[in-house]
């Protein structure tokens, strides 16, 4: 009996405690307190919201440029020993997992992959790059199951997963391989892409975002390669809805 009494004294004393002073429920309170209108509360509430995004925006941003200051290095070691792109050589997932995570930690940064469209014949694959204080950045890029070879059809959307979540990373890092591989572009059209996506990421307004896109449409869609292309309107995309939200 002794047990329960005790048990519901510290139960009553929490709930004595109410809210922390700076969570939105004491602020709520002490807004209702002085004679503000539920609607007034809401319109603070919602300023603070975008204050938080615009303060947790700018120390992304400065963790970006801290990691990209450290020059990461990828080396391509995964030789091709046959087919088409025999005697080409990249980098391979891990490979690249293990060139950027230690930086990425460095500076508040993580990455993680999320498989955004899983259809018969094609799939998609989102990266996202996020920093401790609540930002985040996300690419996305699609393609059908890789059936060259001799794969069957598991081995053959793993293949084009790994591809994908590869190139996404890649993509929002803005980092480069050294000796870029060529398996599918030109190394100078992967350049290219990489460039203009790193840009989306970075771009704060949204009229930086529409010089952006306006420049770099233009320029990769003169390359002829629709792939680039897709996935530099779909960072554009994503990157205008955040810049939306946040405002």
């Amino acid at each position: 009996m002794s047990e329960i009494i005790e048990a519901e004294k510290s139960q009553t004393a929490v709930l004595a405690q109410g809210p922390a002073a700076d969570s939105p429920m004491a602020m709520a309170i002490a807004a209702m307190q002085s004679g503000m209108s539920p609607e007034q509360i809401g319109q603070m509430m919602d300023l603070q919201d975008r204050y938080n995004a615009t303060q947790a925006k700018k120390a992304y941003d400065a963790a970006f440029a801290a990691f990209k200051s450290e020059a990461v290095r990828v080396i391509r070691n995964k030789d091709v020993t046959d087919g088409p792109l025999r005697g080409k050589s990249y980098a391979e997932l891990h490979d690249w997992v293990n060139a950027v995570t230690p930086a990425l930690s460095k500076h508040g940064l993580s990455s993680s992959w999320k498989l955004t469209k899983d259809e018969k014949d094609w799939l998609e694959v989102t990266c996202y790059l996020r920093h401790v204080g609540g930002h985040e950045e996300s690419v996305s890029m699609g393609g059908p199951p890789d059936t060259g070879g001799a794969k069957n059809a598991i081995q053959a959307r793993a293949s084009a997963k790994s591809y994908l979540e590869r190139y996404t990373l890649k993509a929002i890092t803005g980092l480069s391989e050294q000796n870029d591989d060529t398996d599918g572009n030109a190394a100078k059209d992967t350049a290219l892409r990489d460039g203009w996506i790193s840009k989306v990421a970075q771009a704060e307004t949204t009229e930086a975002l529409e010089k952006i896109w306006q420049e770099g449409g233009n320029e990769i869609y003169a390359t002829n390669n629709l792939v680039d292309y897709d996935a530099f309107k779909k960072a554009v995309t994503d990157k205008k809805k955040m810049l939306k939200e946040t405002k």
